[in-house]
């Protein structure tokens, strides 16, 4: 069996952590990689301790949910919580970030974003990534590669 690549892996684990998200419009999770090493994870939901869209619905204005802290964000504010520092660091996310995301991952130190799907390109975060020469890629999770083969699955 082929190992899966870093990128894979980290990927994987973005969406894995979308599993988590409480978000009725868009499941994103995120994963903060320093030296190849998960420094922190996070996905869109709710403040902690509040109430969810998944169970009272999205609050809405101008067409943005406004209960919701986006996955990047919850990432970097684990890192800030934790204090892991993310200077340097990689950050793999399932969806492109928004433009405040945007803005937070360069504020952060964060020099790399790894995204799997576009998700409303703003093109105003394309301009501030290159800007401030942090590089952005699009790396598709192949599911083929995680899924487990059936002789695998007892293991």
């Amino acid at each position: 069996m082929e190992r899966i690549s870093w990128h894979q892996y980290f990927m994987a684990q973005s969406h894995l952590l979308a599993l988590r998200s409480t978000c009725t419009r868009l499941m994103v999770g995120a994963t903060i990689v320093r030296d190849k090493r998960i420094i922190a994870g996070g996905y869109n939901g709710s403040v902690s301790g509040s109430v969810h869209c998944i169970d009272e619905g999205c609050y809405v204005i101008d067409g943005h949910c406004v209960r919701t802290v986006h996955a990047e964000m919850n990432a970097m504010l684990q890192c800030a919580k934790f204090g892991a520092s993310t200077e340097g660091a990689e950050i793999y996310v399932t969806h492109f970030p928004c433009l405040n995301c945007c803005k937070a991952i360069i504020q952060s130190g964060i020099q790399t974003v790894y995204y799997a799907t576009d998700y409303k390109n703003h093109p105003y975060a394309l301009e501030l990534f290159a800007e401030a020469n942090v590089h952005v890629e699009k790396v598709e999770l192949d599911r083929d590669v995680i899924e487990l083969k059936p002789d695998q699955s007892n293991l």
